[in-house]
């Protein structure tokens, strides 16, 4: 009998590849069926790509919300029409008098929590269509701001017309956009030349694992090995470990109070059985003070605490 596969690998994805490219590559290999990702890399774009298995597509949003680093060289001088290398060029600016003292400082503009409008072309639907088709059918579209937070940002190297970034951000930031953006403060115009993803959640590019080296993992039989267990994304929550009875009172859907395990001021816990096996992600409920079965797992091997 097939066992059931559920955790995280953590795919260092290869430039011209798609994130839907690594998912159905995976799926035919593994033969297993429910695999996803979490986190769209843009074809261009390298680095960690988060792939799900099992029942761990049912954490996917919880690493989705979580915080993303990355690496990020720009090319100043030329605006695109997608905002990165791939687009056509739009705008050719003057980059005399930029300086790395001057990118700096309009680097400092983009930190914190800020208003960013998305590219055009990006996979965003406005009335159930995505903004690329939109843009190639030639519909106008008047694109909304959204609010991100810039964690981190600055200037790692600059080699004209390239300047090279390390990016640290929340769900939702468009590189992209930051690129075109920062072109436009420094009024030379700029698209994003090369991304790196250097880690999302808690999967690191320096644990990445290269197609290659999964390809031979799974024609030796052990790339289960190479998983993560399926709490993985969720280890910076306070953990609760429940006796029998209330075990039970979570797989049958009842709230607990553990207000003793779990702080109040808290949106999300994880709950583990006796023996270390993760059972569930409890959701606090304000009004009730107790916290209720968001989601109940049933994985036959123990997981973190």
């Amino acid at each position: 009998m097939k066992t059931n596969i559920n955790g995280f690998l953590n795919v260092n994805k290869p430039e011209g590849k798609t994130s839907f490219n690594v998912v159905a590559w995976l799926r035919r290999l593994t033969e297993e069926k429910h695999v996803g990702h979490a986190g769209t890399l843009d074809p261009i774009a390298t680095g960690v790509l988060p792939i799900c298995f099992g029942q761990a597509t049912r954490v996917v949003q919880f690493l989705t919300d979580s915080s993303k680093a990355y690496l990020t060289q720009i090319e100043l001088g030329t605006a695109t029409d997608t905002f990165d290398r791939e687009g056509k060029i739009i705008w050719r600016g003057d980059m005399t008098g930029i300086t790395s003292t001057l990118i700096e400082g309009a680097l400092t503009s983009f930190q914190g929590s800020i208003e960013q409008v998305p590219p055009i072309y990006s996979a965003l639907k406005h009335r159930g269509r995505r903004y690329y088709e939109l843009a190639r059918d030639g519909t106008p579209i008047k694109l909304k701001p959204r609010r991100v937070e810039i964690i981190n940002l600055n200037l790692v190297d600059y080699q004209p017309p390239l300047i090279t970034i390390n990016v640290e951000c929340s769900k939702g930031t468009y590189i992209r956009s930051l690129a075109h953006d920062l072109g436009q403060q420094l009024g030379c115009g700029a698209h994003l030349k090369n991304l790196t993803r250097l880690r999302c959640g808690p999967f690191r590019i320096e644990d990445a694992l290269s197609l290659p080296q999964i390809e031979d993992a799974l024609r030796q039989g052990s790339w289960k090995e190479l998983l993560y267990p399926v709490d993985s994304p969720l280890l910076n929550w306070e953990a609760a470990v429940v006796d029998k009875r209330n075990e039970l009172a979570i797989r049958n859907g009842l709230s607990l109070p553990l207000s003793e395990t779990c702080p109040l001021s808290e949106k999300y816990c994880r709950a583990y059985s006796l023996d270390g096996h993760f059972i569930a992600v409890l959701q606090f409920v304000p009004e009730k003070k107790l916290w209720h079965p968001e989601k109940v797992f049933s994985l036959s091997h123990s997981s973190c605490l």
